[in-house]
């Protein structure tokens, strides 16, 4: 393999793994962590953060008809999240994961349901996805 097809390779396969709508955020254990996302428009009907590795109905956070819910909520998540913007304004569904730890590195996926008008039945829209590494204290 010539050097030019090798740096081809690597390039494409980092340009595959982060792409536009994956970001990686790195954050000391023990800060706040502003996990982004931003919705096309403002019809927003429901709101879904989620970690893949939390297994079925565990959520992140969940927030539909109204209201943020709870019950839906992994228990490691209890009191350490809220949208940075409760409004929703411009699309804003970012989440604020409060005192993490190492235990919170992982992906993240955010996720809208929206009233579009000519849509009959609501769905869940993926937004985007981000990983989340942690580091101990000092590094």
């Amino acid at each position: 393999m010539s050097a030019v097809t090798a740096s081809l390779c690597s390039t494409l396969m980092f340009v595959l793994f982060v792409s536009a709508d994956q970001k990686i955020i790195t954050a000391e254990s023990g800060q706040d962590v502003t996990l982004t996302c931003r919705a096309p428009n403002n019809n927003i009907i429901g709101v879904e953060w989620s970690r893949a590795d939390l297994g079925d109905e565990q959520y992140v956070f969940l927030y539909r008809d109204g209201r943020f819910e709870p019950d839906d909520q992994h228990p490691s998540f209890k009191n350490r999240v809220e949208l940075q913007d409760r409004q929703m304004k411009d699309g804003d569904v970012s989440l604020i994961l409060k005192d993490v730890t190492i235990n919170d590195a992982g992906t993240y996926e955010c996720g809208v349901v929206q009233k579009e008008p000519n849509q009959m039945i609501p769905s869940l829209k993926l937004i985007n996805t981000t990983y989340l590494h942690v580091a101990p204290p000092g590094e």
